[in-house]
């Protein structure tokens, strides 16, 4: 194939930023999702801007606005990007066959919405691998993660660690989470003050989200701390379930199982919110197994 010697400067490393700082509106969370530092992302941005000869972002407005020739770039650019990843993601598929057993941890509310449609995909295109999930809370998935027990994991936010990356995935609201016919299921502008702090039933001090709300100077401590005190959110839900109290918990927590039994109830002055992370190691190469369930993971 010959290249146009005009444009031997450009590379994929350029376009991959390009793409991602539109696609993430933010060059801090673009350069999260490429694992590179922010200044690494604008400089890779600056050099595309003068290969060119003409800026592609405005970064006056919040969030940086492409420009109309970044955007008709763009158009040309992103369908060829696409067709190389799917087809480095055929490539890769020779190195995952037959590769035995991909470890992968993930908090217990991360399950139903996020990793098992993951699991299922990846399942349908390698049944041969054998997968073993481990759900724990954050700091013992991270743990793994660096030991190299896990290969990933998504959970909560982990201590930082040189030896872990933290990309974010997703993020859900925290609300109340109560049984279906409890007095609060059909309240429409619910408040704290609304809840009876006699009523709750809440999460061990180790848990993430116990350390969520801790973290929130919006939610008295006696909405953080109950009567009743459960180790796992599996444990909270089946209790409020029963009747037993109500939870502050993070929507995608609830909705765990789509247990028409259980209501999560948007609370009006509580602007928390829960952020799930893929945690991946950092000082050893990821498998093509793991690297392929990654990509999978975020589709």
């Amino acid at each position: 194939m010959t290249l146009n010697s005009a444009n031997v400067n450009i590379n994929i490393r350029h376009l991959r930023a390009m793409v991602a700082v539109q696609a993430h509106g933010s060059f801090v969370r673009a350069a999260s999702a490429l694992g590179i530092v922010p200044s690494a992302l604008s400089e890779t941005i600056q050099q595309l801007e003068e290969a060119v000869g003409s800026p592609l972002f405005d970064r006056s407005q919040r969030p940086p606005a492409p420009t109309p020739t970044a955007l008709t770039f763009l158009q040309e650019a992103a369908p060829l990007l696409d067709g190389l990843d799917r087809a480095i993601t055929r490539l890769q598929t020779r190195g995952v066959q037959g590769a035995g057993t991909l470890n992968v941890g993930c908090s217990p509310s991360a399950i139903s919405e996020l990793v098992a449609p993951a699991l299922s995909r990846f399942r349908g295109l390698y049944p041969e691998v054998r997968l073993r999930i481990h759900d724990d809370i954050a700091e013992t998935l991270a743990r793994m993660v660096v030991d190299g027990k896990l290969d990933l994991a998504v959970a909560g936010r982990a201590l930082h660690s040189p030896d872990l990356k933290q990309e974010e995935i997703i993020r859900d609201p925290v609300g109340l989470a109560c049984a279906t016919g409890h007095a609060l299921a059909g309240c429409t502008g619910l408040t704290l003050k609304d809840i009876d702090p006699g009523e709750v039933i809440s999460l061990s001090p180790g848990t993430g989200t116990h350390q969520l709300l801790a973290s929130s100077a919006h939610v008295p401590p006696v909405l953080r701390m109950g009567a009743i005190e459960a180790h796992s959110t599996i444990a909270q839900l089946a209790m409020i379930r029963a009747g037993l109290g109500v939870g502050l918990l993070p929507r995608n927590a609830v909705m765990l199982f789509g247990d028409p039994r259980l209501t999560f109830v948007p609370v009006a002055d509580l602007d928390l919110w829960r952020t799930l992370f893929l945690l991946l190691p950092t000082q050893r190469k990821l498998t093509s197994m793991t690297r392929v369930f990654v990509e999978t993971l975020r589709q």
